[in-house]
């Protein structure tokens, strides 16, 4: 039954309703609107009071937040944004390659003209609200969210959700709602990753002798109350080993951007760099899987800080390993976990790859001594 029938017998003073499509809402972490202090501060506060992010007590978090973090904050993380900021289109790459990647996965699912994809920031704009509320009212009966995390971690992915069923408590007419889970152990994704590093590697003149996967870090707090966020980052590390040939002693976990006075998740990435330089490897390389797309904490604090302290501490050749951003790589991971999770939704053709997973791994021991 089309819509036309569907509608054709309403009163004449029915109200408009749009239906029958279903929408698609990538979602990353979020970013400033502009690099000044106020837009800094403003980011900076809607982020660092979610309590999926800091988890301690608002009693002896605010006053630190608002005494001292967002009057000296700022201006440092102002200036360093100044250094990635996209000046041609005068925001971050953040956003560039978010907006990029709705747009071109647009065009991949050309074949499923009920679907309609949008982006969003979890902090910041777009906001999640904003997003849903503009699909629904365009006639998006069911919605799938995509966190743009491949490691869940309560922190990110959890928010995302937490935000997102947070917008639809408003609505009168709510959509079906599925969200994209961890993808750490596809092996599109760990494929993807694979061929980034195998293609970068052959634009240089030089081996790397090491290659770091840096993850964000958590809490170790955050890990002992049951974060499956670690054993996933240790196994997209082994899986792409094994997909490259590599031996361990080639590939290691790191773990970057810890704030404040807890212990984090370890090794951490900032030491590593400066330790194996000290200890006399000269060249090395740093990939970041956890990130899908090329941000502050990639090409400033790896890209820019963590080259300088190699350098600095004795290192000789140093190279980062640009995110999947919206490559032909990177898009195929993203087409692939859509089309993956619409099914039931949509009647579309999934290649033979689409379903495959690494096995479960089972991990007997973790360390996390520095």
């Amino acid at each position: 039954m089309d819509h036309r029938t569907l509608t054709e017998n309403l009163p004449s003073n029915h109200p408009t309703v749009k239906f029958g499509k279903i929408g698609v809402l990538l979602i990353n972490l979020g970013t400033p609107d502009a690099t000044d202090p106020a837009s800094i501060r403003r980011y900076l506060a809607e982020f660092l009071t979610d309590r999926r992010v800091i988890e301690w007590s608002r009693w002896l978090w605010y006053p630190i937040l608002y005494g001292i973090v967002l009057n000296t904050r700022p201006r440092k993380v102002g200036k360093a944004y100044e250094t990635i900021w996209n000046k041609e289109k005068d925001e971050s790459y953040l956003r560039t390659f978010t907006h990029s990647q709705a747009l071109q996965l647009t065009n991949r699912l050309s074949d499923l003209p009920s679907v309609q994809v949008e982006w969003a920031m979890r902090y910041g704009q777009p906001s999640i609200r904003s997003r849903i509320e503009e699909l629904q009212k365009s006639g998006c009966e069911r919605i799938l969210l995509y966190p743009l995390y491949p490691h869940y971690a309560a922190a990110t992915t959890a928010t995302v959700n937490d935000e997102s069923f947070r917008a639809l408590m408003d609505l009168r007419w709510q959509p079906a709602i599925r969200t994209v889970p961890r993808y750490h152990d596809d092996l599109v994704y760990i494929d993807a990753l694979a061929h980034s590093i195998e293609s970068h590697f052959a634009t240089l003149d030089w081996e790397p002798e090491i290659l770091l996967t840096s993850y964000h870090g958590i809490p170790m707090s955050y890990f002992t109350k049951g974060d499956p966020y670690h054993c996933q980052c240790q196994k997209t590390t082994r899986l792409l080993r094994e997909r490259l040939g590599w031996s361990k002693e080639r590939i290691m976990v790191t773990f970057q951007s810890r704030f404040g006075p807890e212990e984090w998740l370890q090794p951490y990435t900032d030491k590593t760099v400066e330790k194996l330089a000290r200890e006399g490897t000269k060249k090395i390389a740093v990939i970041n899987p956890g990130f899908v797309s090329d941000c502050l904490e990639t090409l400033e604090e790896i890209a820019v800080e963590a080259k300088e302290t190699f350098l600095h501490s004795g290192g000789e050749q140093f190279t980062h390993v640009p995110c999947l951003n919206d490559g032909t790589d990177g898009m195929k991971v993203i087409e692939h976990m859509v089309r993956k999770e619409l099914a039931g939704w949509v009647q579309s053709a999934l290649s033979q790859d689409d379903n495959r997973r690494a096995p479960r791994c089972q991990i007997n021991q973790m360390a996390f001594s520095s």
